[in-house]
């Protein structure tokens, strides 16, 4: 291991770090929340397609899921501390010119500076999780996504309350955000930057605790694809719901923008509520077991939701966001314990993978609404979640409790 902090000590959580890069994860989600809460503005504005919006979503994520792995892997040889607080200056500069973009092209470069911010941020912000974890690898990384989920979960709110009544402009706001995470960012790197050099002076021991059993490097390949299947098929159907479920409650139900976009929320809100119980739950009961508890939950909800009464809606979105998110902090901690030597290279594969399969299927699904309708979309992507079940052929893990 070459000045890398490659796993968690087994001492005591930081717990001022670890709810710390979990704001931060707040402020850098609430930035990119802000793209799919300004589709219904910018479709009322400039009249763009749902293929066009479409590709909006496409170019933040797809930037951000390509570059966090690739981030992830050189920040495993060599971490770099205040690329932090850099990448969050990215996601400002592209924040500022989505507020003022007057065209469809300055918007795309706009969202590719957001999604490069995400791509810094992610890698490095889950590392300074799995530092700060302690003991506590579960719970440290249910509140690190879970603050990435709330912020993902205002969307709705922004667009309802922010962008509604302001427009595009509305997005100016949210420099202040940016600013705000940079400032806490360099906090944390300063801290961070003094634990690899305490590592680097062999001050510190550290020990790599895995849930896995002995794998071989066929059964981890075989285990890194069914996992990568699982979150493709949960991107899939969450970004569905998130960027395009909007227009199926306008439409079928005769939702204004904003009462549709709470209903978004709700969904949005127990999927944070999820993740955070998620970690926990597996460090007590097993990785896996949460996974497929989470795989196999929603299946008939999310069937059972395109032909709902709107009373029904409501109480499906609220199970379906819990339990589909259930898995989401977990996901990332199985595949860092697959790979252990790789904490920064996985947790970009598996986060990065998410985004870059929300961004695929928000081009596949704006392109089905064109052809085919809203509500035949919402019939065929309710199929979805069952992609998710090669997840049962996963290899089991242990209880946290017996490793330590």
């Amino acid at each position: 291991m070459k000045n890398s902090p490659q796993a968690a000590t087994a001492a005591n959580p930081v717990f001022p770090i670890m709810i710390a890069i979990g704001v931060c994860h707040l402020f850098n989600d609430t930035l990119q929340a802000v793209i799919p809460a300004m589709l219904p503005i910018l479709e009322k504005e400039h009249q763009f397609s749902f293929k066009q919006l479409g590709f909006i979503v496409f170019a933040l994520n797809i930037v951000a899921s390509l570059l966090q792995p690739v981030i992830g892997y050189f920040s495993d040889r060599k971490p770099k501390p205040f690329a932090l607080p850099i990448g969050m200056t990215f996601s400002l500069v592209g924040m500022a010119g989505l507020a003022l973009a007057p065209s469809y092209w300055l918007i795309i470069v706009s969202v590719l500076f957001l999604g490069f911010g995400s791509a810094v941020f992610h890698p490095e912000g889950s590392r300074v999780s799995f530092l700060s974890a302690g003991n506590k690898r579960g719970l440290s990384q249910s509140i690190f996504q879970v603050g990435g989920n709330s912020g993902q979960a205002l969307a709705p709110l922004i667009s309802a309350f922010v962008l509604v009544p302001l427009g595009q402009i509305g997005a100016a706001v949210f420099v202040l955000v940016a600013a705000a995470g940079i400032a806490l960012l360099y906090r944390i790197s300063v801290w961070y930057k003094k634990q690899l050099n305490e590592e680097r002076l062999g001050k510190r021991k550290k020990a790599i605790l895995s849930t896995m059993e002995n794998l071989s490097k066929k059964q981890i390949t075989i285990a890194l694809i069914l996992l990568m299947i699982v979150i493709f098929a949960r991107s899939f159907y969450v970004t569905n719901i998130t960027s395009f479920y909007i227009f199926h409650l306008i439409d079928n139900y005769g939702l204004t923008i904003q009462h549709g976009q709470l209903y978004i929320f709700l969904f949005l809100a127990l999927g944070a509520v999820g993740t955070f119980f998620g970690g926990p739950a597996a460090d007590r009961i097993g990785r896996k077991k949460v996974i497929v508890l989470s795989l196999v939950v929603p299946l008939p909800l999310c069937l059972l939701l395109p032909y709902a009464p709107l009373w029904a809606v409501i109480l499906l979105l609220l199970v379906i966001g819990f339990f589909i998110m259930l898995s989401f902090s977990v996901t990332v901690i199985y595949a860092q314990e697959l790979v252990p030597s790789k904490i920064g290279t996985m947790a970009g594969l598996t986060v990065g993978l998410a985004f870059g399969m929300g961004a695929i299927g928000a081009v596949a699904i704006g392109g089905l609404m064109d052809s085919l309708g809203v509500y035949q979309t919402m019939i065929i992507t309710s199929f979805l979640p069952f992609i998710g079940l090669v997840g049962l052929g996963l290899p089991r893990d242990q209880k946290v409790q017996a490793m330590n």
